[in-house]
């Protein structure tokens, strides 16, 4: 007999997310039960500090897992019983599976933004990177791109300490000399192959670029995590330009694909999913 899954998301401002449908679609194709329910601290007015009443509530509750987004993607560390090896190193859970009597952390985001950097990038130059943003999701993408062979990763956050925390977290992977603070966005931007988006900027409920217009070129690829809109700021200059892009649709895709089959014990097709996704109104 398959299994039932009851998942859900918590994180500030969700009611957006495409994550829930993306779940129960495939679950229906697979001849699952599966429900996915929004679990949205803004509207509940709570902060990160209702996780652990939110994470007792959903054992009790027998929920199957938990994916986890902004903020709370780091904050959620303290809680857990035990960290797959690739949150352990990236420092950041978006995914966690109630598991005999414990908690246990995972990281997917890393996993998904490089199928979708493979799947549309895989030909760019990468000797030198912009990453906008060194939160929970900005780790998971920092590793993925040194991963995938970007040569030197500057990264630009409001909080230059956390950006520090990164390089150094990265530095102990990776090696000395491969990710470095950034400090001059546009000296930065002038040698740069390629920049990525990690921050909320550029969503619906935050309008705007963290990338000034006048600093993107033809010849940069320019990448985002952010998927609603689809179509950020920072990718409508981009396109103008006729920049490569890659939107944030890839990432939030490829993470479920492996969140699925961790709350579930299915492999989930891929493709279906991402056609799905794609079907969407976005």
């Amino acid at each position: 007999m398959k299994p039932r899954v009851l998942a859900g998301l918590i994180g500030a401002g969700i009611q957006a997310s495409r994550t829930p449908a993306l779940h129960e679609r495939e679950g229906d194709a697979q001849g699952l039960r599966y429900l996915y329910r929004l679990i949205d601290l803004e509207p509940l007015h709570l902060d990160i500090n209702a996780l652990p009443d939110l994470l007792h509530a959903a054992e009790l509750m027998h929920f199957t897992g938990l994916n986890i987004t902004y903020p709370c993607k780091q904050a959620i560390l303290p809680l857990l019983d035990e960290l797959s090896d690739e949150a352990r190193g990236i420092g950041a859970v978006n995914t966690v599976v109630f598991k005999d009597g414990k908690r246990i952390g995972h990281n997917t985001d890393c996993l998904g933004f490089a199928e979708g950097f493979r799947r549309n990038l895989n030909d760019v130059a990468r000797q030198r990177v912009v990453q906008m943003g060194a939160g929970g999701a900005g780790a998971a993408v920092a590793h993925a791109l040194l991963a995938e062979g970007v040569e030197q990763l500057s990264i630009f956050d409001v909080d230059a300490s956390r950006a520090r925390d990164l390089v150094d977290n990265l530095t102990q992977r990776f090696g000395a000399g491969r990710a470095q603070v950034g400090n001059h966005l546009e000296n930065a931007m002038a040698e740069a192959d390629g920049v990525v988006n990690t921050t909320p900027m550029g969503m619906a409920k935050l309008p705007g670029t963290p990338v000034p217009a006048a600093l993107l070129r033809t010849e940069l690829w320019v990448a985002e995590i952010v998927y609603f809109p689809l179509e950020t700021e920072l990718l409508r200059d981009a396109r103008a330009l006729g920049c490569r892009t890659l939107d944030g649709g890839n990432m939030a895709v490829f993470q479920a694909v492996k969140a699925f089959e961790l709350f579930s014990g299915e492999v989930p097709d891929a493709d279906r999913m991402l056609a799905h996704f794609q079907s969407m109104n976005i």
